[in-house]
């Protein structure tokens, strides 16, 4: 093991160790004569550990966050395994997704033009300038629900059941630690920028939950460096990231797998990015 930080012996990091090896870091606490020293399996997590670690010691509000991580119903055996009263709001979204999958037949269905961005039926969208007067003429009639709904639409199984995967490990996370107004709030703010600019790019025949499942992994990716409270690994990150860059190559098209929403996504990712750096909820936890 690698030798990273030595402490003070009278300090308690016994709440510390148990959050770190809930996050997956192998890691061990030595004494020597009267100071601790914190051990990592993993050099390549130092940064990140001396980061939280100071915040543990240092601030109170990290403290608390991350005490209550460590006694929290929703960890079992050190993983997150929320159940569904832990998440409701998430949970809701879900279900409202699954839902709409079967009575649009997969966005197959005439209904399906209800819910996408701009009616496509209504308007040309060929050209940018087409499509922004679309788009005026959408919200100047009052169809605002368009902005969020694409959201909803999923046009395969498998897509609704990776994204609500993901949606259920992350934004169930937020939704405990950082309570129901933020999650609302991330998911109206990524929603507006995402489906935005995914519109603005290719028209209104797009639609699924990846746009705020990106958005939610930024937020929790760079709130996490502030304040130290979600499980996810590092890796997850970096993955998503590559695999955004692989949708704007004609990799996914050659596959079979089809054009992916890359400007959701990457909307998704910023807007996310920019709403971590609201202040931090005044409470955590539901």
């Amino acid at each position: 093991m690698y030798r990273v930080k030595q402490l003070p012996g009278d300090a308690d990091l016994s709440t510390f160790s148990e959050w770190l090896r809930q996050q997956g870091v192998t890691h061990r606490i030595s004494s020597e004569g009267e100071a601790q020293i914190l051990w990592l399996e993993d050099p390549s997590l130092t940064d990140e550990v001396l980061v939280a670690l100071d915040q543990y010691m240092q601030r109170p509000d990290a403290r608390r966050v991350i005490r209550q991580s460590v006694h929290s119903p929703v960890f079992v055996n050190g993983r997150w395994q929320p159940s569904p009263r832990h998440a409701p709001l998430v949970l809701g979204a879900i279900i409202v997704a699954a839902i709409l999958a079967w009575v649009t037949g997969l966005g197959r269905h005439p209904s399906s033009t209800f819910f996408m961005f701009v009616d496509p039926e209504s308007f040309r969208w060929d050209t940018l300038d087409q499509r922004l007067g679309a788009w005026s003429a959408t919200l100047t009639s009052g169809q605002f629900w368009r902005l969020i709904t694409p959201d909803f639409l999923h046009f395969s199984w498998s897509h609704i059941i990776f994204n609500s995967v993901m949606l259920w490990f992350l934004g169930s996370q937020v939704e405990w630690f950082d309570g129901k107004a933020r999650l609302i709030t991330l998911f109206i703010g990524i929603s507006l920028l995402s489906n935005s600019l995914q519109y603005l790019a290719s028209g209104p025949l797009f639609g699924g939950l990846s746009g705020v499942v990106y958005g939610i992994l930024g937020y929790c990716w760079l709130s996490q460096q502030r304040m130290p409270r979600f499980q996810f690994p590092p890796a997850l990150v970096v993955v998503a990231l590559v695999w955004m860059l692989i949708g704007f190559t004609p990799l996914p098209v050659w596959l079979g797998i089809g054009r992916m929403a890359n400007e959701a996504h990457l909307g998704g990712f910023v807007a996310g990015i920019l709403l971590a750096l609201l202040p931090p909820p005044r409470q955590t936890g539901s």
